[in-house]
């Protein structure tokens, strides 16, 4: 969990679940918090135990998607020596660790069916039994959970046992996706790249130009905040003239024209024939010759504009599939064509 990070936004979808959280804090009851990820569920997590009479007990957090189904009751539960191989000593699990604390159980949705049972008579009981132990030990836990499926749909496919998920649905905190916070991704911005300029040195904070802005607010963030922050502190860090609003954003770092493809007519076990997979990308232009490059940047701008070009002429000047075919939005293909004055270009072939 990142401890510097804090709640930032004013969108009321984003306050309300803030304040749902604070309320539900004082009372000592399970939570459950239900959100896509990168949507802040540590932090939710964090607030509860901060905010409840159990602040200054541990916060024990584990993801239980981290560790393989077979330890992840012996981390739990805990073991005693022997119990299984490798168990040389004995070990409290992690409601042990938690007594008279919370405990933060993310990607709840994970857990076996035997962890369920075993979980669910800790709820029920407040008591663990150590793996290869004969007596229960008394605990005093506060459960979050956290999960970014649809636990309702999974008991009811029997996946999830639907008794514990009543015990554990006390108060459900559903965190909106950036998308849905209205505002927030402008706020979340500038403190992101504020930050981030005073991390790197910069005297003063540019901001981003206005037509950066569009492309931020009009994206859908499939990664919410988590990936928001990634966007920002790049292009931050990846723009060389400090003084000037930064304009050019990076949505996938992996968007390349070199990127890695399959090599064509190789079989790969995992593969399944689609009738609406895309075809296999077109060559890219030659380059010049390495040794004969001076300008780095003018040739990487250089080598930009014909694949540009070439996408424009294979499209037959239509933006939109342009931008399809390029894994661009319309937004971020227009952006590019302003850069490199190809706007004028794609009018005159249209008109």
């Amino acid at each position: 969990m990142d401890q510097t990070t804090q709640f930032i936004g004013q969108s009321f979808a984003f306050l309300d679940a803030v304040e749902q959280a604070e309320r539900a804090a004082e009372l000592n009851r399970p939570v459950l918090v239900i959100g896509e990820r990168g949507t802040g569920k540590e932090l939710i997590a964090e607030r509860l135990h901060r905010l409840s009479p159990r602040w200054g007990e541990a916060l024990i957090i584990m993801n239980c998607a981290a560790l393989p189904e077979t330890l992840i009751e012996a981390e739990l539960f805990g073991h005693e020596a022997g119990a299984f191989t490798g168990a040389t000593r004995t070990r409290a699990g992690r409601f042990e660790e938690a007594d008279g604390g919370t405990l933060f159980l993310d990607e709840l949705g994970t857990l076996s069916m035997a962890a369920q049972e075993r979980l669910l008579r800790v709820v029920e009981y407040g008591e663990v039994t150590r793996i290869g132990a004969s007596r229960p030990v008394r605990v005093d836990v506060r459960i979050v959970a956290a999960t970014n499926e649809d636990l309702p749909l999974a008991a009811e496919e029997g996946r999830f046992r639907a008794d514990l998920l009543d015990r554990l649905s006390f108060e459900v905190i559903t965190l909106p996706p950036l998308r849905a916070r209205e505002g927030d991704v402008r706020v979340l911005t500038d403190y992101f790249g504020r930050r981030m300029a005073a991390e790197i040195g910069w005297p003063q904070w540019p901001g981003f130009a206005k037509e950066a802005m569009v492309e931020l607010e009009a994206y859908r963030w499939p990664g919410n905040v988590r990936e928001l922050r990634n966007v920002v502190e790049r292009a931050v860090y990846r723009w060389l003239e400090p003084t000037r609003a930064i304009d050019r954003i990076v949505f996938d770092p992996f968007g390349s024209p070199w990127r890695p493809v399959p090599m064509p007519n190789v079989a790969r076990p995992s593969a399944v024939k689609s009738p609406q997979a895309p075809a296999p990308a077109a060559p890219l232009p030659p380059m010049a010759a390495f040794e004969e490059i001076t300008d780095l940047r003018a040739a990487l701008e250089a080598h930009e504009v014909a694949i540009l070009r070439s996408a424009l002429s294979r499209h037959r000047f239509n933006q939109r599939a342009t931008a399809k075919g390029l894994g661009l939005s319309y937004d971020q293909l227009r952006h590019c064509l302003k850069k490199h004055g190809l706007l004028g270009v794609t009018a005159s072939a249209e008109a």
